[in-house]
């Protein structure tokens, strides 16, 4: 029963209980997908129907993972499907609870306004893109948002987070950024912009059936 009821795994050499970052970036990627998805249907047709479905399985996922125990998470034992090829990255189970209890509040509060209220305001859409924020980050680029915020409320030493940030060291050489490569970013951000003015009218013009013109094109 402790086993089952349980927040992380004990792995030899980890002197706290650890989750594997692999499996945390796939369940993040898979709830991104859905709450990004639902986020289009509202925006496109005005369909509230797939987030109020998307929400409550949110919830209920993140319950389970704090409550219970991660390895009973349905986007957890998903992400290690997915990612059970790859050699486990082992991360501090505690500040992963803490950023999940995070989003417990962010979703218990879109559970309430979207569900038990059914209203939609500034606050709800707010709150969906702190949301998207959370997960595009974590699935993206491995950054737990909530895991900053995590050494303000604890006065112990935050052990093993991803990509060992958390310990100060120096950066490797293929880690550093020399003026060349931001000059070669800030052209290509530049050049986003001027195309944007440059070729709007030509990229604004609707596409047409290419296939049906060479049809009607061989009738006459």
């Amino acid at each position: 029963m402790n086993k089952f009821l349980q927040f992380g795994e004990k792995v030899a050499g980890y002197d706290i209980p650890v989750l594997n970052e692999r499996e945390i970036r796939a369940a993040a990627g898979i709830l991104f997908l859905a709450v990004y998805t639902s986020l289009m249907f509202i925006l496109f047709s005005g369909n509230f129907i797939l987030v109020k479905y998307v929400i409550t399985f949110f919830l209920l996922d993140l319950l389970i993972r704090v409550l219970i125990n991660p390895r009973y998470s349905p986007t957890m034992i998903a992400g290690r499907l997915i990612v059970r090829n790859q050699v486990p990255e082992y991360v501090g189970a505690p500040q992963k609870r803490f950023a999940w209890i995070i989003g417990i509040v962010l979703s218990a509060t879109m559970f309430y306004l979207f569900i038990i209220v059914n209203a939609y305001s500034i606050i709800t859409g707010l709150v969906c893109l702190v949301c998207l924020l959370f997960l595009f980050f974590e699935a993206s680029f491995g950054i737990c948002l909530g895991c900053m915020v995590y050494p303000l409320f604890n006065r112990k030493k935050v052990q093993h987070c991803p990509g060992e940030v958390c310990d100060v060291t120096a950066r490797q050489d293929i880690q550093k950024v020399s003026v060349t490569q931001l000059a070669v970013l800030l052209l290509f951000v530049a050049l986003i912009f001027a195309a944007s003015r440059w070729l709007n009218e030509r990229y604004s013009r609707q596409p047409h059936d290419m296939f049906k013109k060479v049809v009607t094109a061989k009738s006459r």
